[in-house]
């Protein structure tokens, strides 16, 4: 997946204020020279992800059980590619 600058991505979930800064920790862009480099990001908001469903069956005892989840996340801008 391609991702360069405003473009926006889905991230775990932070504790910092929409709107704020935030750099990453861990190099998980990638540059053109194709190695990973650091990039600083805009916090545009928090929200929850898509619904995954978990449906668990028992054959022959007709047991069933679904559950759903959805995972926290933050929505960030990137803002700048360093690297």
């Amino acid at each position: 997946m391609r991702r360069g600058r405003s473009r926006t991505v889905g991230a775990a979930t932070s504790n910092l204020a929409a709107g704020g800064a935030a750099r990453t920790a861990r190099d998980i862009a990638c540059s053109s020279s194709g190695t990973p480099s650091p990039l600083s990001a805009e916090i545009v908001g928090h929200g929850r992800g898509r619904k995954i469903r978990v449906f668990k069956y028992k054959n022959k005892t007709r047991s069933r059980k679904t559950r759903g989840h959805r995972q926290d996340e933050t929505t960030l801008r990137i803002t700048k590619i360093e690297g």
